[in-house]
């Protein structure tokens, strides 16, 4: 392929140009300017240089021309492939790697095992997975990484992740060294909401909270159209909602937090507590559904922990949408289309918690926050890594041409 030329620096206008293209895929010239409320002139001047480099072109197809019957509007389409992007979302356990386009669409995925918690043997690790990822595709230019725990993604240093138990650990300044591609690293559940801002449920949306529901309580916010990282990397942490008082105690030291009763841990612990022991979330939900009554009261209490937790977060913020996911919701096979759209869902009752999360968030959601849409989705690890792609594709949009 040959070599792009200088990146522009992009004007305000440009970058919105750009970023509005990236979310649609393509519009007219008309729809352009109407959606960004820049005026024709504006949108010409902003599409040119990025014509010149190759990162959009313009069509042959041509839409009607809008509320006129003058002649058709020539459609701007993004060139996903001409800058590819991998995400990776590291656990404890495996390395989840995908290798995506500018939409995000997936086009190579893969998953290793993690042999050695400490950082350089991950960065070693996370060097070799890109590698393999990166072979015959000299388009990849930048990685997002999604890591969980207290991550500050304006230096890219890991502050605490307590499943890998790193301290101050300067990831993206590491893989960044070692790779030679523009690192970007997030928190993984952030990682996962800015894959839904950009590409999902969020598009559009200026509020929009999402849950995750597993080994931990996540939750991560959309604010008047962007992320909230909070002052100290800590932000939405309804995992910590006081639910009873007289509830479990949790890691936290507080008791009855939506963690310690909804958190896999907490079930597990519940059920092994009824003569239940030695079995997975899954498990726990077969039982549910076949009736066990340890396994329905389980569940049930659990649900309305989490729906508890989401109402406060419908009362301080007035989200207009919640997602809740994660392990302890359920799992998804594979998109058909390796990442575009909606997952394929399974079509069991996966979400035994779903009305006992709504019928909690009913009760405690106070006035017009009671409107908000529950969604309750399954959720793929390799999901994590596509909301690590869009990381990177948001950095390298939004800052694209500077240096």
């Amino acid at each position: 392929m040959p070599a792009r030329p200088p990146a522009p620096a992009l004007s305000p206008a440009g970058t919105r140009v750009f970023q509005q293209l990236v979310m649609t895929g393509d519009a007219s010239r008309t729809a352009l300017a109407r959606d960004t409320g820049l005026t024709p002139g504006a949108i010409t001047r902003a599409v040119r240089p990025l014509l010149e480099v190759g990162l959009l072109h313009e069509t042959g197809d041509r839409a009607p021309a809008e509320g006129t019957l003058g002649r058709p509007a020539t459609v701007v389409t993004v060139q996903a492939e001409a800058h590819l992007v991998i995400g990776v979302k590291v656990t404890a356990d495996e390395l989840f790697g995908v290798l995506c386009d500018l939409r995000c669409r997936v086009l190579d995925e893969v998953t290793v095992p993690v042999r050695d918690h400490r950082p350089e043997a991950i960065v070693e690790q996370i060097t070799d997975l890109v590698a393999g990822l990166r072979a015959g595709h000299p388009e990849v230019g930048s990685i997002g990484l999604a890591v969980s725990g207290d991550v500050d993604a304006a230096s890219g240093h890991v502050a605490y992740s307590p499943f890998l138990t790193w301290r101050d650990v300067p990831l993206g300044e590491q893989v960044a060294e070692r790779t030679g591609l523009a690192t970007t690293v997030e928190n993984d559940v952030r990682a996962l909401l800015t894959g839904e801002r950009w590409y999902g449920v969020g598009r559009g949306l200026s509020s929009l909270a999402l849950v995750t529901v597993g080994t931990g309580i996540g939750c991560a916010l959309l604010v008047n159209g962007q992320v909230v990282h909070g002052s100290f990397g800590v932000a939405g942490e309804v995992g910590h909602v006081l639910v009873d008082p007289d509830g479990p105690l949790c890691h936290c030291g507080n008791r009855g937090c939506v963690e310690a009763i909804a958190g896999t841990a907490g079930i597990l612990e519940r059920m092994a507590q009824a003569g239940f022991g030695g079995l997975g979330i899954g498990d726990v939900a077969d039982l549910a559904r076949s009736g066990q009554p340890d396994a329905v009261r389980v569940l049930a209490d659990a649900g309305r922990a989490v729906g508890t937790g989401i109402a406060t977060i419908a009362n301080l913020l007035g989200a207009q949408h919640i997602v809740i996911t994660g392990e302890a919701i359920g799992s998804s096979p594979a998109p058909d289309d390796r990442g575009e759209g909606r997952p394929a869902g399974d079509e069991r009752d996966y979400d035994v918690m779903d009305p006992h999360v709504r019928r909690a968030f009913e009760q405690r959601a106070f006035g017009s926050a009671a409107s908000a849409a529950i969604e309750l989705r399954p959720l793929r690890f390799v999901d994590w890594a596509r909301g690590a792609a869009a990381c990177a594709v948001e950095d390298f949009v939004t800052h694209y041409g500077r240096s």
